[in-house]
């Protein structure tokens, strides 16, 4: 199983590895532009959890269908999976690697099963969690608004996602502008 595992992980290297040569060969100007056009979208009426939700199924099903070679789809300017001021990040279940943050590319790679938020939870750990046990579902944590540096509260939804090579993934979204009265009808860990 093992063998397995690396054997898939190493796949999916190289899969981002030739997707993020094709989308630029700068990650940093891929990073600026996906930041900066995240923040176009941003609006003033809140995000509903639904349109979170149904982005994160679509992401989902391409990268299903797909696989890692959909990377560049999710990162630049005019992605689809930039939206209302927020992004789709896409990590492994396994040990929490980060495959794409079209953000803040330099966490690409390294893994965060044991990242903090600033009061102290492991959220990433969480969300992972969540995958296992429910599917899908909602985990809150404190984490930088695209283009600033404040720290806020954001709450996310994540969902397990499988590769065609069998590599089980997480995709999550979060919510900065959110619907007050439809999250208080949700459940978040």
């Amino acid at each position: 199983m093992f063998v397995r595992i690396t054997r898939a992980l190493i796949v999916s290297s190289l899969l981002m590895l030739f997707a993020c040569m094709a989308l630029a060969t700068d990650p940093a100007a891929t990073a600026a532009e996906s930041e900066a056009y995240c923040k176009t979208t941003a609006t003033k009426e809140a995000t509903s959890p639904n349109v979170i939700i149904a982005k994160v199924e679509a992401g989902c099903k391409l990268l299903e269908k797909e696989g890692l070679a959909a990377l560049p789809k999710f990162c630049g300017k005019d992605s689809e999976f930039i939206f209302n001021g927020t992004y789709i990040w896409i990590h492994t279940l396994a040990d929490v690697t980060m495959i794409q943050h079209p953000i803040k590319y330099k966490m690409n790679g390294n893994k965060y099963q044991n990242l903090r938020d600033k009061k102290g939870k492991k959220f990433f750990q969480v969300m992972n969690e969540v995958v296992v046990a429910e599917g899908s579902g909602w985990v809150d944590y404190y984490w930088p608004k695209p283009g600033t540096s404040e720290i806020i509260h954001k709450v996310s939804y994540v969902r397990g996602c499988k590769l065609p090579d069998g590599t089980e993934i997480v995709l999550g979204c979060g919510l900065y502008n959110a619907d007050k009265k439809a999250m208080a009808s949700m459940t978040i860990h």
